[in-house]
């Protein structure tokens, strides 16, 4: 459902629909619902949100540092935890609260969802974990993805957080479950050729991310040809 909401300027904002249908949105949404009614006073929305990217850029520097020590990797782990709870928490709070600042939030959220990512890629770059070009990918594939939902947004007033049953907690998930086998090595054996996992793994998710984009894209721009046809 699309609400639109007037602002003390006296501009009307439409609040876009929010759909998730990854693994995971049915219970992380309970947990969080629950998560919210009892936090106490003293935690705030924007106080989740500065734990979600300080929690991000934690994990990049964790990261990085992980190519002079690998148990780095379990602060890294911590971090993407603590990521996981200011991100995914910070929005529920606010409603649980009736607390909701549309436009502040939508912007502060993904606005800080694009410096996080750079940060976290940006550490990951220079672990020796991953070739640069992998990790440049990866963030490239991310920004084409992210603006086009966050163009989507706008123009169809609904606010896709996964894609098909993929979405941010399961990349997580993931990316924990990474962390773990480069604690015990950063190779894998791919048709009898040793390579790096995160180039494995980053060129595989580079590779998803574009496809996904440029699907959404065509089925967006179809959808919008149709609702707005030549006179």
């Amino acid at each position: 459902m699309v609400t639109n909401v007037v602002t003390r300027s006296g501009a009307e904002f439409k609040m876009a629909s929010r759909v998730n249908r990854s693994l995971t949105a049915g219970a992380e949404k309970r947990l969080l619902v629950w998560m919210a009614d009892r936090a106490p006073r003293w935690v705030t929305s924007d106080g989740l949100t500065a734990l979600g990217l300080c929690a991000q850029v934690g994990a990049g520097l964790c990261y990085a540092l992980a190519r002079w020590d690998r148990r780095a990797l379990w602060i890294g782990i911590a971090c993407i935890v603590l990521n996981w709870l200011g991100d995914s928490l910070d929005g529920t709070l606010a409603r649980a609260r009736h607390q909701q600042r549309p436009r502040y939030g939508f912007y502060v959220d993904h606005v800080v969802d694009i410096f996080g990512s750079a940060a976290l890629l940006g550490g990951l770059a220079m672990s020796g974990l991953v070739h640069g070009w992998v990790a440049a990918a990866m963030l490239v594939a991310f920004l084409l993805l992210a603006g086009e939902s966050y163009l989507a947004t706008h123009t169809l007033g609904r606010f896709e957080m996964s894609h098909g049953w993929f979405g941010p907690t399961e990349l997580r998930i993931l990316l924990i479950a990474a962390n773990l086998r480069l604690l015990h090595s950063p190779w894998i054996t791919v048709l009898g050729h040793r390579c790096l996992l995160f180039d494995v793994g980053g060129v595989a998710g580079a590779v998803g991310m574009l496809a996904m984009a440029a699907v959404v894209t065509a089925r967006h721009t179809a959808q919008l040809y149709r609702e707005e046809p030549l006179p």
